[in-house]
């Protein structure tokens, strides 16, 4: 098939419709519950400030309670998408809150967050409000049954890049030998009923390969008829699985969603729509911008692709360092835990104060300020600014000991090296970060 006919035939947007309704609640309950979870307390009111990405450290939370403005705003917006009101302006709107609360904070990190941006941004080129919308009421002009065929490529591919990176990421020593599950499963161990079952190695081993698998073929499968109720059977017990056993939010739901846009859209006409009109009409329309949007659409899946494989450029394993770690959909991949100390020496003085973590961070800071050297760099950043508003010149050196997987700990920063002084290159190893074995 022509990449034009794949690409621009129009084909019945039934599928987008239903998912817009869905994501829009979604994005309501990803919102308001952050709030009514005490997760926006935890993460963006309580702590002084907060571990933004590197060169985002303008970007704070509002003052006071102005997070939880911030996050009904999101819910309110995600109503507005439900709804089909306003709804470009109310996608790009949510896409930009999202990134902004998303870019502010390390404590929380998720890639199921990234991907929300991700799927936002995309949400908001496509035409979802053209049906079963309060824009559509209001303008019929923007009525319509279809939609071109790329506004279901675009989602299947970004799909099967994220679920294919991450059956990859798996494919390492740790996971193989159960050591991950086993891990993962141990802190379950108090749930009710089900904590027993889930300590039991059958299941760890189930866990591990079937984890593997179903990221590695769901996509396939969900594309191929033959197999697709099969992976959709699949798809329910691994993300119900997910939901109750990580709690993660919304992500095991839209994942679920997605699985719109791989079947028939006369099923899904049938069975959500059925008062609709069904679009079986063989046309296909050619843009005069096409080029443009080919080569847009190109840049955006390079970066997709490049991303998640830029550690390999950089020296040293990712696991250890995290330089590469964020934005490569390496989903729940390792544990670690941290005994690290911050020395401080005043250059004129030369007084030395060992910091109380419990005086600057919260709980969930801590963990992060211990064992990920991105975080503890700017840590020591942040307490040269703040000695230096009292008029002090200061030097920060980190001992830190760290163990991954539960493994013995192993020292993993030169205390030798001021990291005051130290610029960040995100291009290129640390050399402060003690290789690991």
């Amino acid at each position: 098939m022509p990449l034009s006919e794949l690409l621009f035939k129009k084909i019945d947007n039934s599928a987008l419709i239903v998912f817009r309704v869905i994501f829009g609640l979604l994005l309501i309950l990803e919102s308001v519950g952050a709030i009514l979870t005490g997760w926006v307390k935890r993460t963006l009111i309580e702590p002084e400030f907060t571990f933004s990405f590197i060169g985002f450290e303008w970007l704070q939370p509002l003052p006071g309670n102005g997070m939880y403005f911030y996050y009904l705003l999101m819910g309110l917006l995600g109503l507005m998408v439900m709804l089909g009101y306003k709804y470009r302006f109310a996608m790009i709107a949510f896409t930009i809150l999202w990134a902004g609360s998303y870019f502010m904070q390390k404590a929380s990190y998720n890639n199921h967050y990234y991907l929300l941006i991700l799927i936002s941004g995309i949400m908001a080129l496509l035409p979802a409000n053209s049906l079963y919308s309060i824009d559509a009421q209001k303008n019929p002009n923007i009525r319509q049954e279809f939609m071109p065929s790329w506004c279901k490529w675009i989602i299947v591919l970004q799909l099967f890049i994220v679920y294919t990176y991450a059956s990859v990421a798996k494919m390492y020593p740790d996971w193989l030998d159960l050591t991950v599950a086993k891990n993962l499963m141990a802190s379950k161990k108090d749930y009710f009923l089900i904590g027993e079952l889930l300590q039991q190695r059958w299941l760890h081993y189930l866990l591990t390969y079937a984890g593997i698998l179903f990221d590695l073929l769901i996509v396939p499968a969900l594309l191929w008829k033959p197999t697709r109720k099969w992976a959709f059977i699949a798809s329910i017990f691994f993300h119900l699985f997910n939901s109750f056993v990580f709690q993660i939010g919304i992500f095991p739901y839209l994942s679920l969603a997605f699985t719109l846009f791989f079947f028939e859209p006369k099923t899904i006409q049938r069975i959500f729509l059925k008062k609709k009109q069904f679009y079986d009409a063989e046309s296909l329309s050619l843009p005069k911008n096409r080029k443009i949007f080919l080569l847009a659409a190109s840049v955006y899946f390079m970066i997709q692709l490049a991303l998640p494989i830029r550690h390999w450029f950089i020296k040293g394993d990712v696991l250890w360092t995290e330089e590469g770690h964020r934005l490569s959909w390496r989903m729940m991949l390792r544990s670690k835990h941290g005994l690290t100390n911050y020395r401080l020496i005043d250059k004129q003085t030369g007084e030395k104060t060992d910091v109380n973590l419990n005086n600057y961070l919260s709980p969930k800071q801590k963990r992060i300020a211990t064992t990920k050297p991105d975080v503890i760099w700017q840590f020591a950043q942040h307490l040269k600014r703040e000695y230096a508003k009292e008029g002090k010149d200061i030097s920060v050196f980190v001992s830190g000991n760290l163990s991954i997987n539960g493994k013995e700990y192993k020292p993993f920063i030169d205390s030798e090296v001021d990291l005051a002084a130290v610029e960040w290159d995100a291009l290129r190893h640390s050399e402060w970060i003690l290789p690991s074995e």
